[in-house]
């Protein structure tokens, strides 16, 4: 019995910190592209292939500003490859950087 708790005590701060280093990599980040879109069909288009993408946490469009912002997790997927993939259907995309 005392074998036991003793591993169940092991497996749990096991666990524990894996848990820990997982969210310490897990790190969220935020990226706002200018991207060619004119109509509703452009958002959808987007929307559609970018928002169960890898990594992604959140998208929203504006079509008025002709933004594209996306959450993303930084250990799944990574600024250039979101650009890629907007890229990749037909669009011109830039990333806005932050006013200093």
């Amino acid at each position: 019995m005392k074998t036991v708790r003793i591993i169940l005590a092991v497996v749990a701060v096991s666990f524990l910190a894996n848990s820990v280093i997982h969210a310490q990599n897990t790190r969220e980040q935020e990226v706002v592209f200018s991207v060619n879109i004119d109509c509703h069909s452009c958002e959808q288009k987007i929307k559609r292939n970018l928002e169960r993408a890898r990594g992604v946490r959140e998208l929203t469009t504006s079509l008025e500003k002709q933004l594209v912002t996306i959450k993303f997790r930084t250990n799944q997927t990574s600024k250039d490859r979101l650009k890629k993939a907007i890229e990749d259907l037909g669009f011109t995309c830039e990333e806005v950087k932050p006013n200093a």
